[in-house]
């Protein structure tokens, strides 16, 4: 019995444990490894995998010419596809990470969720990379999700126009690969023309859907840092000095931060954002309470800051408002299109005496 052989029978014996846990270690070494999107390094590995896996499909594609059997997973190239399997999981761990990292899960959790199930299927429905159709329309999201970020980094600029421009460039890619694959595949594609189209289609309308309606995050913009505090100062080393209530540990636990205020004095809020290099941009501080009565939450007041791109920790600002009543409170962090970039939670408590702070310097 041949060394490939042997090792194609261990692998199939325990590719289910396998597979569980490359997809856990996978993303594990991602979320350490992978730091900034405007990184060549980083945009290196995904070209890498996108690369890959184009290859990777037409050799699938020229194998099954070969075996003239789609359904029949047996006829399909071993090995072809648990590489192409593998890298499209690389692919959809990178994603979640940088998605994940710039979203405000209370607002994108559907996006989020949708990209888990996707990384999370890439392990399990391996029979369906025989299917032709499966395999473009997968090709097709990681070349869009891809582009969502790559091409705000590329012209230093953020907005509709700049996302419609993403999707337009993954429209032109997966036209010019599906041209070259059915000269490889004539009767094939023929076969599969419908699905594809309506399978593209689809991601593309969804996708477009997700961002119109904000719950796309604004990648390659993310909260590094927030919080909101009794006072924020700038030292002479050109580092933030704030004060903060010792809560203890259990204050993580809770979805509002007590604050406590004495009549008169004000609140800080302190944001970090990240943002690629030399993409300037402006955000908003957008205070809001939560009115009892009417059972929703009512802006109070809108602060524009602006974001100086490149700095690895976030470029750091804040707002203040005095005379605040007690409640619970929020600031948004947004762009000036509208999309929440991260949200402040807390609730002002009145007092009559100050409470006790301890300083904290923001690097």
């Amino acid at each position: 019995m041949s060394f490939l052989k042997v090792t194609r029978n261990w692998y199939s014996r325990f590719e289910r444990p396998i597979s569980s846990a490359s997809l856990v270690f996978g993303f594990i070494f991602d979320a350490l490894t992978l730091r900034r999107v405007d990184t060549l390094w980083e945009n290196l590995w995904i070209v890498a995998h996108l690369l890959i896996v184009g290859l990777f499909i037409i050799l699938v594609q020229i194998r099954e010419r070969q075996s003239g059997d789609e359904k029949n997973p047996s006829k399909i190239h071993f090995y072809f596809v648990n590489v192409l399997q593998f890298f499209f999981g690389g692919l959809l761990s990178t994603y979640l990470v940088f998605y994940f990292r710039s979203a405000d899960v209370f607002v994108a959790w559907p996006f989020i969720l949708l990209l888990i199930l996707a990384f999370i299927a890439n392990e399990s429905l391996k029979r369906h990379y025989v299917r032709f159709s499966f395999q473009i329309s997968l090709f097709f999201l990681s070349i869009y999700l891809f582009l969502i970020f790559l091409v705000p980094v590329v012209l230093h600029k953020i907005g509709d126009w700049v996302f419609l421009l993403s999707g337009f460039l993954s429209l032109i890619f997966i036209l010019f690969f599906v041209t070259f694959l059915y000269n490889v595949t004539k009767n094939r594609f023929k076969s599969n023309l419908k699905k594809i189209v309506f399978l593209i289609s689809g991601i593309f309308i969804t996708i477009n859907f997700l961002y119109f309606t904000n719950i796309i995050p604004p990648i390659p913009l993310s909260l590094k840092e927030a919080g909101v505090y009794h006072s924020v100062m700038r030292n002479g080393s050109g580092d933030y000095v704030v004060a903060t209530e010792n809560a203890g540990w259990l204050s993580y636990f809770k979805m509002y931060q007590d604050f406590n205020k004495v009549s008169g004095s004000p609140v800080y809020v302190y944001s970090a954002i990240f943002s690629p290099k030399n993409l300037n941009l402006t955000i908003i501080h957008q205070w809001q309470y939560f009115d009892s009565i009417k059972n929703k939450w009512i802006t109070d007041s809108e602060i524009n800051l602006p974001v100086v791109g490149g700095r690895d920790g976030g470029f750091r600002t804040y707002s203040m408002r005095s005379n605040l009543p007690a409640g619970k409170w929020r600031v948004n962090v947004k762009t000036l299109y509208g999309q929440n970039i991260g949200t402040i939670h807390f609730k002002i408590i009145s007092t009559d005496t100050m409470p006790v702070v301890v300083s904290e310097v923001k690097k």
